[in-house]
């Protein structure tokens, strides 16, 4: 019988302090029990589709997560969520209602290992030092402990009621690391450093991330209305101040690729969504 270090890769890892960050994947699953299941481990090893997992290792630390992503710990880990009195609740109730993140997010302190769901999604590390970057909503995953999480409102009506984002989004303040969960891998995100006097835009909400120094509006693609109509552009997602805004190019290709397909109701990712949705 093979151990499990057998029939895991490691993807990436990143150390800050006394907590160790990891990202796994799982090497050729041999479990299927039906052809249908046999067929999509098939198309999935030949697609390069692997199932990953976030591993966490902690030595007298703390880390913070999404609640639900917890899949299994060891050691002498306690779990907490500072929920702040009925005050506190209701507030962090209704900031998780807004951002679509959930309410409460779970503290694991001690020395361990911990263990995230298991999905197909892919997952993104960063390092942040005395900075603030504001992502898009369900992205945030888990993080270092001193990394703080609130709701942003959006700062005008154009971006609140077109850019595809809603009233709120998540920003993410501080020293430390952070992962993110993603729809398309890390090698597939664009990076853009935009100066003060500079537009990015954007035609679709496929810029995933930026830093608090962006400001985001929505925009026409011409100077007039009628312009706008007929070069079959219309509204731009658009990006101006200074900082880093994230895009993934790929990302519109992927969700065209999946409409319309069926969805097995029992697949991880599934299950991941209903635990923290």
């Amino acid at each position: 019988m093979s151990t499990l270090d057998e029939k895991i890769k490691l993807i990436d890892n990143i150390k800050y302090d006394d907590v160790e960050f990891e990202v796994i994947s799982y090497n050729n699953l041999e479990g299927a029990q039906s052809i249908e299941t046999a067929m999509g481990l098939f198309f999935a090893e030949q697609a390069g589709l692997k199932m990953k997992q976030v591993r966490i290792r902690l030595n007298n630390s703390s880390v913070k997560t999404e609640a639900g992503a917890l899949y299994y710990y060891k050691g002498k880990i306690e779990s907490k969520s500072n929920i702040g009195g009925v005050g506190g609740l209701f507030k962090k109730a209704v900031s998780g209602t807004i951002t679509n993140e959930s309410a409460i997010k779970p503290t694991y302190t001690g020395t361990g290992e911990i263990l995230l769901e298991p999905s197909y999604k892919h997952y993104i590390m960063m390092e942040l030092s005395n900075e603030s970057i504001i992502v898009d909503k369900g992205m945030f995953y888990c993080c270092s402990e001193d990394i703080n999480i609130k709701g942003v409102a959006q700062k005008n009506i154009s971006s609140t009621l077109l850019g595809g984002e809603g009233f709120f989004q998540v920003q993410l303040s501080g020293t430390g690391i952070i992962v993110l969960e993603c729809n398309v891998p890390k090698e597939e995100i664009v990076e853009c450093k935009i100066s003060r006097g500079e537009e990015l835009k954007v035609d679709g909400n496929f810029a995933i991330a930026r830093t608090s120094g962006v400001n985001f509006s929505v925009t026409k693609s011409d100077k007039s209305l009628f312009g706008s109509a007929i070069n079959g552009e219309g509204f731009l997602n658009t990006f101006t101040g200074e900082g880093i805004v994230w895009i993934a190019p790929t990302q519109p290709m992927y969700e065209k690729m999946n409409y319309g397909l069926p969805t097995n109701n029992n697949s991880m990712d599934n299950h991941t969504s209903r635990q923290r949705g």
